[in-house]
């Protein structure tokens, strides 16, 4: 019971790996892309008749039809009427007598199938044939089919040719493509008849072919075709199209595949504790996300709410020093023109004047007017230059905000350094290991840099490869001192600033010189050796 409830289980489980990715449906007659995704057949007529394709969804099986469905059971005017074979009809469009979108009648070049596979969201060739050139996966209907029953989806199966009510049936033909309660299978499969040779099923809703027939020729495939990863019959096999390909039995690429599909999922199954782990670790990745997600939007929030801040604060001290100008301007206007209102007739300076002109006492005329001329004087100057006190204008408060508006535009998210440029000419090794880089002319800026090197000349231990670090570079360069002489170092840099570290720069080679001695021989002295020194950078090799 445990075993029979976990394999119900596991059963239930696996259901979307059995729904079609255009129907959201379970596959009904799946047909395996060139891509080796999955569709339904009539999902697939459907998605290629939306692309204008017309006269490529023949059904790749060519089965034969069930009583069921015959013309002859379901109308007496349908039976007197020949429909074209699928083959035929295929054929009458590949040399010329068919039209379709795309292709003129007669056209040399036949037209080139593209189909847009739901799953990978790429477009797939199916070639000149369209659907008639793909195999059926029987098998991903045969676990269908075992799902189905498992969890007992859409109910009893009825009989195909009952009166109604239909029973519910009991066996199943693969050759009529039907299924029969126990009477109807005895009157369609009569005694003496070829029909009472057909073998009984169980009951299905998807009838398959015995055995995976060629789409192309309609016999059963013995072989299997490395180069182009498909299945191919002895026809195919002597086509030119397979010529010089590595073309191996189908027991053999059964043996294979099935060997290491098995590995892989013992190797799986044996490692459920890592796959626990690892999910908990994905698990928890997913909260750090969260957690991290969301600081960084209310970090962005704050700067954006920052940048508002010096923004408004800005746009008050501009509005407040506009305001100051616009007061003092309007305050001299109003000034010259109570000024000039004193010059009409009757009223302020103009009628203190008149009044002035009155006096008949030369002496005490000559003390009022004395001040007054001098302001007659002005106010007769001011009237014949006249101009406004002040500009009516505000050209130069006008903002010249370009320079911000594209610094604004292009704020982005800070990047990490791109990978940087060993400087070949300025690397050497000697003594003293010197390596010298730069980073690209566009790449972020990095605040330091993390040097990393190993010698490659020591025998490997077991394990991932140990280097050796030198954290936080400032600068473009680095000396690492003492190294081994007569050895093989590789190296490699990478910046890094606030958004994290860049990629590596490529791998250098360099090569310490050996270690000075002398050389000798009878009747000689002892010379030293000069120390010698080389470089090796992929640019350069």
């Amino acid at each position: 019971m445990a075993a029979k409830r976990g394999t119900k289980t596991s059963m239930k489980n696996m259901e979307k790996e059995l729904l079609c990715p255009v129907c959201q449906e379970m596959y009904k007659q799946p047909l395996v892309l060139p891509c080796t995704h999955n569709v339904c057949q009539a999902c697939a007529r459907e998605v290629l008749g939306q692309q204008g394709y017309i006269g490529h969804g023949g059904d790749p099986s060519s089965e034969p039809t069930s009583p069921a469905s015959t013309p002859s059971t379901r109308s007496p005017r349908l039976s007197r009427r020949t429909l074209p074979k699928p083959d035929r009809l295929d054929r009458l469009l590949k040399s010329g007598f068919g039209t379709y979108p795309g292709r003129k009648r007669g056209a040399l070049h036949p037209q080139v199938i593209m189909f847009p596979c739901p799953a990978c969201q790429g477009d797939v060739e199916l070639g000149e044939r369209g659907l008639a050139g793909l195999f059926r996966n029987l098998t991903l209907e045969r676990v269908v089919e075992r799902y189905r029953q498992s969890v007992s989806v859409g109910g009893a199966i009825l009989c195909q040719l009952c009166k109604p009510p239909p029973l519910e049936a009991t066996k199943g033909c693969t050759e009529c493509r039907a299924t029969f309660c126990n009477e109807c299978f005895k009157l369609f499969h009569p005694w003496g008849t070829q029909k009472a040779q057909h073998e009984p099923t169980l009951p299905t809703l998807s009838f398959r072919p015995k055995g995976l027939m060629c789409p192309d020729h309609k016999e059963e495939v013995t072989h299997y075709c490395k180069t182009c990863q498909r299945l191919v019959c002895q026809l195919c096999r002597v086509r030119r199209t397979h010529s010089g390909h590595k073309i191996t039995p189908v027991l053999s690429a059964y043996q294979a595949l099935k060997d290491k599909l098995t590995k892989s999922l013992t190797y799986i199954l044996g490692n459920q504790d890592t796959v626990q782990t690892q999910i908990c670790e994905l698990e928890e990745a997913v909260r750090h996300t969260e957690v991290s997600g969301q600081q960084a939007k209310e970090e962005v929030s704050q700067l954006v709410r920052g940048l508002g801040a010096v923004l408004e604060e800005k746009r008050a001290s501009l509005l407040q020093a506009i305001e100051e100008c616009q007061q003092e301007r309007l305050a001299r206007l109003s000034a010259q023109i109570q000024e000039h209102r004193s010059l009409l007739d009757g009223s302020g300076l103009v009628g203190y004047a008149q009044e002035v002109l009155k006096e008949t006492d030369q002496p005490c005329f000559v003390q009022a007017a004395k001040q007054l001329h001098n302001r007659i004087a002005r106010a007769t100057e001011a009237l014949q230059t006249f101009r406004p006190a002040a500009s009516s204008s505000f050209r130069h408060c006008q903002l010249d905000v370009g320079r911000e508006m594209k610094l604004l535009t292009e704020l982005n998210f800070l990047r990490v350094p791109e990978a940087p440029v060993i400087d070949t000419q300025r690397t050497f090794a000697y003594d003293q290991i010197f390596l010298c880089w730069r980073l690209p002319p566009h790449s972020p800026p990095a605040w330091h840099y993390t040097v990393e090197f190993r010698r490659t000349d020591v025998p490997a231990q077991p394990g991932p490869t140990r280097w050796q670090r030198r954290e936080e570079v400032r600068g473009t360069s680095a000396l690492l001192e003492n190294p081994d002489t007569g050895s093989v170092y590789v190296l490699r840099v990478r910046g890094c600033n606030k958004a994290g570290y860049g990629e590596y720069s490529e791998d250098v080679h360099l090569h310490t010189p050996p270690a000075p001695g002398t050389t000798r021989t009878a009747g000689t002295t002892a010379v030293p050796r000069m120390p010698q020194w080389r470089r090796r950078h992929p640019s350069l090799s």
